[in-house]
């Protein structure tokens, strides 16, 4: 299958020094390829991340608050204009659905659905915890042949649900599914098929291996020797 999305860039101006035109991410990037069916994007914060999704799901019509292209709501303006310069370059086939999970306003989209009945589950959205909420909607409304940006899901989950999360990523991969990922987990990033794109500090992108993230690297040498670490953290 075709991927939905296969590259996108951005036409800028070099010297605009305006945020979040002056990121790094964005100034010394051409293009980012998407050739995988789940391509991931980790790197510090501030790094870029959720701005770089929240461009590339705003140019793919969804709501910048999240949700799919027919989630017409607004809580608060504060998307940047950075959408309004990405080139997206896609495959000949459409999605069947698209949907935009971001941890920070996910709230609002619940409420968005409660307001116009749009069920998931047995129960109203907000009458499940948050990481509750968020695996009724994985499981409930997202039904694959689609694309799917989500920005750091693992802010809902516990480890248990992140894995449960894991097997949802692969029965929609199978279901001729695009999706791209921001993320800290070390548990999602884990995912087999997928490219991993470390975002450096000078802002360019590499495709590194899982165990050569910076997260797996910190969480297991933290895991291994947590008592050691804890000395040198509390070290007076």
């Amino acid at each position: 299958m075709s991927n939905y999305i296969k590259e996108f860039c951005f036409l800028l101006d070099k010297e605009d020094e305006r945020y979040p035109f002056s990121l790094p991410i964005i100034k010394y990037n051409k293009k980012f390829n998407l050739d995988h069916k789940v391509t991931i994007f980790v790197g510090e914060n501030g790094s870029g991340k959720s701005t770089l999704l929240e461009a590339l799901a705003v140019g793919c019509g969804l709501n910048p608050e999240g949700g799919n292209k027919n989630y017409m709501f607004s809580t608060k303006d504060t998307h940047s204009e950075l959408s309004d310069y990405i080139r997206i370059s896609r495959g000949y086939r459409r999605p069947k659905e698209s949907f935009f999970f971001r941890a920070e306003s996910y709230y609002n989209v619940k409420t968005y659905m409660e307001e116009l009945e749009i069920g998931c589950g047995k129960k109203a959205m907000h009458d499940y915890s948050h990481g509750e909420s968020f695996l009724v909607l994985l499981k409930g409304r997202l039904r694959g042949n689609g694309l799917y940006i989500f920005d750091e899901p693992e802010v809902a989950l516990s480890p248990q649900s992140q894995m449960a999360m894991l097997c949802k990523m692969r029965e929609l991969e199978k279901n001729n599914s695009q999706l791209i990922i921001a993320t800290h987990s070390p548990i999602i990033m884990s995912y087999p098929n997928s490219v991993i794109y470390n975002i450096e500090g000078n802002g360019r992108i590499k495709a590194v291996e899982y165990e050569e993230t910076e997260h797996y690297i910190t969480y297991k040498m933290f895991l291994d020797n947590y008592r050691r670490m804890h000395e040198l953290l509390f070290e007076e």
